[in-house]
């Protein structure tokens, strides 16, 4: 039987618990809290809604994008090598970008190189996530994903006040430097190691409990024979042999077009009725505290034993509850309606954003993961990139 130390359940589990918090924070949020720059970058570069909304998409899309870059180097080098690297990316894209002198050059560092950065500190935070805990899997997934909504609490209304202290410029600059943080998350990464007892090799319950990881970093395995691990294949595409993923990644495609559009437009919106900026801004907070509340305790609900055999239908729900709370609320234009769609959009925002990986985690399994997570991320990207710009022009 493989060590406990494999599947601690805790331990050193809850420190990689809150890097991956900080880690799905700065990922998620970041790219809807810098939105509150928009209306300034508008009038700086003479462009309009779609122009300014292309930022967000190309952050996302690399988010979503780059994860077969981040798969192959994952199994390459491991876990905390490449976040480390990635904290360092989207730090630097930040810095270069407050030197912009055109919306282009925005695309380019903001855009391109900190999506780059977050992405790859995103998937290796979720393998190592997955890497610590089985049993209380959903848990700590709702528990990480709550770290979105709390840093788009924090970081929209942080955005406007740095906004009106020292310009889009010393905004981009300072938060260039908080996603320095991303590098301190890189470093508690530490792999798991797992020393057998007797001369065996990997049982299979340890190859279905952990995913795999190039150069055993993650699990070291040892025996008296000395055997040397198995080649693993950098980018597994085998996975998409799986009807039930297929059915995930249409589902997720027609969702990751609308999904973003709220969150990214909502704040330019807001002003454009009359809204005070600190008020406007405050708006992605509403949707950030509610949904604090909503992941963990969806990811709570989610571990129920006469929940968790029925997790697809669970997160259907969510999907379902998510669009027609924007359908019912697409006629608001005053402050107090926009309030109230922000609290629903908020709680099934939340529901998606607890589920969507528990799910599909579940349809490939802890071993497929890794190649799972980043092929479906990269045909999501096409959806994540279009999504707002054409909301924007409508």
């Amino acid at each position: 039987y493989p060590h406990p130390e494999c599947a601690p359940d805790g331990g050193w589990g809850w420190i990689v618990l809150l890097g991956c918090f900080v880690i799905t924070g700065f990922s998620y949020a970041f790219p809807k809290a810098i939105s509150v720059y928009f209306k300034e970058l508008m009038k700086e570069f003479d462009c309009g809604y779609s122009d300014t909304a292309w930022i967000s998409s190309i952050i996302l899309a690399m988010l979503y994008g780059s994860g077969p870059i981040s798969s192959i180097m994952v199994n390459k080098f491991g876990c905390r090598p490449v976040m480390l690297v990635g904290g360092f990316l989207a730090s630097g894209g930040m810095i270069i970008a407050s030197f912009s002198t055109n919306i282009i050059q925005l695309y380019l560092t903001a855009g391109v190189i900190t999506g780059l950065g977050l992405a790859l500190n995103f998937q290796p935070s979720l393998i190592m996530l997955g890497s610590y805990f089985d049993k209380r899997r959903p848990l700590a997934n709702g528990l990480a994903a709550a770290g979105s909504p709390v840093f788009l609490s924090a970081l929209s209304p942080l955005g406007q006040l740095l906004l009106n202290h020292y310009g889009w410029k010393g905004g981009f600059l300072i938060t260039g430097g908080l996603l320095l943080n991303c590098c301190a998350c890189g470093a508690i990464m530490r792999p798991l190691k797992c020393k057998e007892r007797k001369a065996i090799a990997c049982s299979q319950e340890l190859k279905e409990m952990l995913p795999p990881e190039a150069g055993q970093e993650n699990i070291i395995c040892e025996n008296n024979n000395d055997k040397k691990p198995s080649k693993k294949k950098l980018l597994d595409f085998s996975v998409l042999a799986d009807l039930g993923l297929i059915i995930y990644i249409i589902a997720k495609c027609i969702v990751v077009l609308g999904l973003f559009v709220p969150t990214i437009l909502l704040v330019n919106y807001a002003k454009d009725q009359g809204v005070p900026d600190q008020d406007a801004a405050f708006l992605l907070s509403i949707i950030g505290f509610i949904d604090i509340f909503a992941r963990p305790t969806c990811g709570i609900v989610a571990s129920l034993k006469w929940i968790r055999p029925k997790m697809s239908y669970f997160f259907s729900l969510a999907l379902l509850f998510n669009g027609l709370t924007d359908v019912c609320s697409a006629t608001n234009t005053d402050y107090k309606g926009l309030v109230i769609f922000c609290v629903f959009f908020g709680l099934s925002y939340g529901m998606v954003g607890a589920l969507q990986f528990e799910v599909l985690m579940g349809i490939v399994g802890k071993s497929g993961f890794s190649s799972a997570l980043g092929l479906v991320l990269l045909i999501e990207a096409v959806a994540v990139l279009i999504g707002p710009p054409s909301a924007g022009e409508l």
